[in-house]
């Protein structure tokens, strides 16, 4: 399992209009333990390059990656190369901001690439591959049908795997409403 995480203190910055410096920080930590709890089955992996994130992940039992050029495709390529050389074949990529995470046991499938999708069908907040293949990532902006072009590149079968509680990450003030939604209908 791999977790990239930023510095909590820069996270969440894209809900600077909605919530304060102090309330993004401890939205980022809470939902970055939420991840790493539900990810309790694998080894887990932390990509980060803060050495706050290092130790609060340490604290927690993970793999700590240092990845020290930023970008999310290259924290989860570095990390992709310490679970392959701790002999592992398969990852499944996490990001730390799934405040409704609870497994990621049904995402993963032998010889297969899977995803899960944002709720709005662009992102991918969950991504699992054979460590081995050609198969690389492309976070960012459509990154869900990207990820399908890149396995049809690598020549593996992709599969959307449909959860809500894995859709919902917090970029926006709309996810904060929905997030807050959910949590009354609960």
């Amino acid at each position: 399992m791999i977790i990239p995480v930023k510095s909590f203190t820069v996270a969440k910055g894209r809900l600077s209009d909605s919530l304060s410096a102090q309330e993004r920080q401890q939205l980022a930590q809470t939902c970055a333990e939420t991840v790493v709890a539900a990810a309790r089955p694998f080894s887990t992996y932390v990509a980060c390059s803060d050495p706050d994130i290092d130790e609060w992940a340490r604290r927690l039992g993970t793999h700590v990656v240092h990845c020290p050029t930023p970008g999310l495709d290259i924290a989860v390529a570095t990390a992709r190369d310490a679970a392959r050389r701790d002999g592992f074949t398969h990852a499944i990529v996490a990001h730390a901001d799934l405040p409704l995470a609870h497994t990621f046991e049904h995402v993963a499938f032998e010889n297969e690439i899977s995803a899960v999708p944002d709720r709005h069908r662009d992102g991918t907040n969950v991504l699992s591959f054979p460590i081995n293949s050609t198969f690389t990532t492309a976070y960012g902006p459509g990154s869900f049908d990207n990820h399908q072009l890149l396995a049809e590149k690598a020549g593996l079968p992709f599969r959307a795997v449909t959860d809500s509680n894995l859709e919902l990450d917090l970029d926006t003030a709309d996810d904060l409403s929905e997030l807050s939604q959910r949590k009354k209908q609960l």
